[in-house]
């Protein structure tokens, strides 16, 4: 099978959580036999902070603006048997455009951003990504979240037919490590920061770091305000690349899951850091939100916490519990959320949707 992505970005970790996902799914689908072509927009930003310039095994197309590359994408496109349009792509509505009509090849949305979607729309905003006919170009839509999202979809965007396709980990690059002095916290967290998280934020790292002023706790990520509520026992890395997730979650005694605020009022969100600490042998603390229980178990697997309370309880609880819980989470991250199996499961939602669109299918699919 070959697959034809148009996406975000693969190259650049730098604060967004598409790359780490389509590195560990990319890679996982090569090694299934997959082609896998992405083409990304050359973004300053992302270009200044690239850490991925090229895919072993497949190829990455990065373009300057979508006239330079027009000619390329189309004929990528007629040699695939998938192509997919992601989520704040910034030429989703031209790939689309592009796609429109042709019988080959299956033309995929991935919406990563299902909720953010969804709610942009409820409150009549423009969604960059996605043009004046919904999804009713495409013969299948994938999103990272499930529940009730998927009927939004096909209710409010007319996709045909949809699927979810959770988020992941690749263990080759998420795995236990030594801690590292400069990581080492009894509560950390990463993720870019958002004010929809702050609330939470507030309440299950930095008043608990304040009321608990001998412990030491972690904040990783972008685009965090001066104005931000230090205080003396919270510490700051600005950005972390992929390469020292491992470390950073390993160093860490618990770490903390928050979700974005439209994403938790859905459901069925987990996101690929939740995974990705799980495989380091970190124990997790997380917010709580519909359907999570479909992918940890609580108390046993993953630590849940609505308030400041819940939060210092699970600060307090000992090395021994800590570390089960910690044991726990990983086997069941390695046995259900690896970047495999979601290749897997990926596979065989294409092969379903193919049969059913009635597109070309070859002997071997991969």
């Amino acid at each position: 099978m070959k697959l034809v992505i148009f996406g975000l970005t693969i190259s650049s970790s730098w604060g967004n959580g598409h790359a780490t996902l389509w590195r560990g799914l990319v890679r996982a689908l090569i090694r299934r036999g997959c082609r896998v072509t992405f083409f990304e927009r050359d973004l300053p930003y992302y270009a200044a902070n690239r850490d991925l310039n090229a895919i072993t095994g497949g190829e990455l197309v990065l373009y300057r603006d979508w006239p330079h590359v027009t000619s390329r994408a189309r004929r990528e496109i007629t040699e695939a048997d998938v192509a997919i349009v992601t989520s704040y792509c910034p030429d989703a509505i031209a790939a689309t455009e592009m796609l429109a009509g042709l019988q080959k090849p299956l033309k995929v949305f991935y919406d990563l951003d299902t909720p953010v979607t969804l709610s942009r729309l409820s409150g009549g905003e423009d969604v960059s990504y996605i043009g004046p006919r919904g999804l009713a170009d495409f013969e299948l839509a994938l999103s990272f979240t499930g529940g009730a999202a998927l009927t939004e979809l096909k209710r409010r965007l007319g996709a045909a037919f949809v699927a979810p396709l959770y988020g992941h980990v690749d263990p080759d690059v998420h795995h236990p490590t030594a801690p590292l002095p400069h990581y080492i916290a009894d509560l950390s967290y990463l993720g870019t920061y958002a004010g929809d998280r702050q609330a939470s934020l507030q309440a299950l790292l930095i008043t608990p770091a304040m009321r608990r002023p001998k412990r030491r706790f972690l904040i990783g990520g972008a685009e965090y305000p001066r104005e931000f509520p230090w205080s003396s026992n919270i510490y700051f890395v600005r950005h972390l690349p992929p390469g020292e997730h491992a470390a950073f979650y390993s160093s860490s005694r618990l770490t903390l899951n928050i979700t974005r605020a439209a994403m938790a009022r859905m459901g069925w969100c987990p996101s690929g850091r939740l995974f990705e600490a799980a495989a380091c042998g970190t124990a997790l603390l997380s917010d709580r939100w519909e359907g999570l229980s479909a992918f940890y178990t609580e108390g046993s697997e993953i630590l849940v916490a609505q308030s400041t309370e819940d939060a210092i309880a699970a600060l307090d609880l000992s090395d021994a519990e800590i570390g089960r819980i910690a044991r726990a989470g990983r086997e069941r991250t390695l046995d259900e959320h690896t970047s495999g199996h979601r290749a897997d499961q990926l596979i065989e939602i294409l092969t379903a949707a193919r049969s059913r669109s009635g597109v070309p299918r070859e002997e071997r699919i991969a």
